[in-house]
């Protein structure tokens, strides 16, 4: 009760403010939500509930996303190869620009870099922060693989599993990001994680419900991923090897964080 009553003093002077100087140009989060009317109780939020979806809003972005960059950066220290390999597609995108050569990575460099979203893809596939999606209730009685379901029937979707299937995917339990390079069915193009043409994974969920931050999610992850490679080397602790074992938290967390030597590269 005393965390809850700090989140409300942080976002409720915020919502206030909002209402205060809302200018009408830019629709914010906030601003559907105290458009919105619950239809049955014929009513507004109150701010306590707009203080939860926010909550919830930003909780669920930083949190997954956190998660999904420490996978991250776990595998590459544990794969120095593919780290390596990262690295000098990174070098090669920025050899033209020598004046740009001490530079953070830009949106503008991360366009150029496939490799590096094959790696942020393949620790997705491996490492989803969330094992299973939120649970979906069925509106009527249907038949699936054999299987007679009840309306009301409550649905997981076990993103993990998806991702570790031997039936698609070809040596599951390896850190392959080159897997990704190059689409199965239509080269050249990147891998389609919203599931539009097919779903072999979804971290982020597929169709009409597929999540809303996952362009935002996805660009984060590439442009952190890619600036700590870009200005240091990672390397493992001497005599602690890298842990991949996980543990339930909010999301799916390695049970030992990750340890690592870092050192400045000389770019």
């Amino acid at each position: 009760m005393e965390i809850r009553k700090e989140v409300e003093n942080v976002f409720i002077p915020l919502i206030q403010a909002r209402i205060r100087y809302k200018d009408g140009e830019i629709v914010s989060y906030v601003d559907t939500l105290l458009n919105l009317e619950l239809p049955e109780e014929k009513r507004k939020l109150t701010n306590e509930e707009i203080v939860s979806l926010c909550a919830e809003f930003l909780g669920a972005a930083s949190d997954t996303t956190i998660t999904a960059l420490q996978w991250t950066m776990s595998c590459l220290v544990k794969y120095p190869a593919i780290q390596e390999k990262l690295y000098k597609e990174i070098a090669i995108a920025r050899k033209s620009e020598e004046e740009n050569r001490k530079k953070l990575i830009t949106e503008e460099d991360i366009r150029k870099l496939s490799y590096l979203k094959a790696v942020i893809l393949e620790s997705l596939r491996m490492h989803p922060p969330s094992h299973f999606l939120l649970p979906h209730r069925l509106t009527k009685e249907m038949e699936l693989n054999g299987y007679a379901l009840p309306k009301n029937a409550i649905i997981y979707f076990m993103a993990r599993e998806m991702g570790l299937d031997p039936n698609m995917w070809e040596d599951p339990m390896e850190f392959k990001p080159e897997r990704f390079l190059m689409d199965d069915h239509r080269e050249g193009e990147t891998f389609d994680i919203t599931g539009r043409r097919e779903i072999k994974m979804m971290p982020f969920g597929v169709g009409r419900r597929v999540c809303p931050g996952y362009d935002f999610a996805m660009f984060h992850l590439e442009y952190f991923v890619a600036n700590l490679i870009w200005c240091f080397e990672w390397k493992p602790v001497e005599g602690d090897d890298v842990d991949l074992t996980e543990e339930i938290d909010f999301t799916f967390t390695m049970k030992n964080p990750l340890r690592a030597r870092i050192s400045l590269r000389m770019i």
